[in-house]
């Protein structure tokens, strides 16, 4: 929790009041080291419960190291603009799960791309004090040309007279993502990162992995039969 805040809200009022509180803590600023482990973090719902997912890899050479899970019950509705608080507690336990302290952050969400200035990405950078993306499939706010068709260009993402993230082809031909700095990071970084991590597939790896992983182990957990061997392989192989 940011400072002044010691319990998790039970509801979207609680949670708005800490939204604010982070959307004061963001910063957007150069990256201060070098990236060589970047976690790309996901989740899958399945009737109460929770699974979150951290998929770990080498930077820039994309090499899985390390998956993590965790299962939790959902405690929070779901309220949009408030997905953080719904996935999120699983997402950092996932996190701090890992063998490795990640450099970075891939979000399956939104940066200060957000109606509020602090989507996912930017909540999980602010608790556990790492840089972070948010790396999308559509936007929540902007108006933005289409870039180029070609790998690598994009166009900024204006909302309220400012730029608050990218429009970026991630691969030749395909949709483009949407690309906002989460916290302590960069707009132009964040874009170079993300392309860096997107080496054969529309979907940067770590983010590709952790999807694919969530959605297995969903299936296992709802399915019963596997559930234990595969929920207990958090190695890469």
């Amino acid at each position: 929790m940011p400072p002044g805040f010691q319990t998790w809200p039970l509801d979207a009022v609680g949670a708005r009041r800490i939204q604010e509180r982070v959307r004061e803590e963001i910063r957007i600023e150069p990256l201060g080291k070098k990236v060589r482990l970047v976690a790309g973090v996901d989740a899958a719902f399945f009737g109460e419960r929770v699974v979150g997912v951290a998929s770990l890899f080498l930077y820039p050479r994309m090499v899985l190291v390390e998956y993590t899970h965790v299962v939790r019950k959902v405690s929070f509705p779901y309220v949009p603009g408030l997905l953080f608080f719904r996935e999120g507690p699983a997402l950092i336990d996932a996190l701090s799960a890992l063998g490795a302290e990640p450099d970075l952050v891939l979000c399956d969400g939104q940066g200060v791309a957000h109606p509020e200035g602090a989507g996912l990405a930017s909540h999980v950078g602010v608790m556990i004090n790492v840089p972070t993306i948010g790396c999308a499939k559509a936007r929540l706010v902007g108006e933005y040309e289409e870039p180029g068709t070609g790998r690598g260009q994009w166009s900024p993402l204006l909302f309220k007279g400012r730029s608050v993230g990218a429009v970026v082809r991630t691969q030749d031909g395909v949709k483009p993502l949407f690309v906002s700095p989460g916290h302590k990071i960069t707009l132009g970084e964040s874009v170079r990162i993300v392309l860096d991590c997107a080496t054969r597939y529309r979907i940067p790896e770590p983010l590709r992995q952790a999807d694919i992983l969530s959605r297995r182990m969903k299936k296992a957990l709802e399915g019963g039969k596997g559930a234990v061997m595969l929920l207990n392989a958090s190695r890469a192989p």
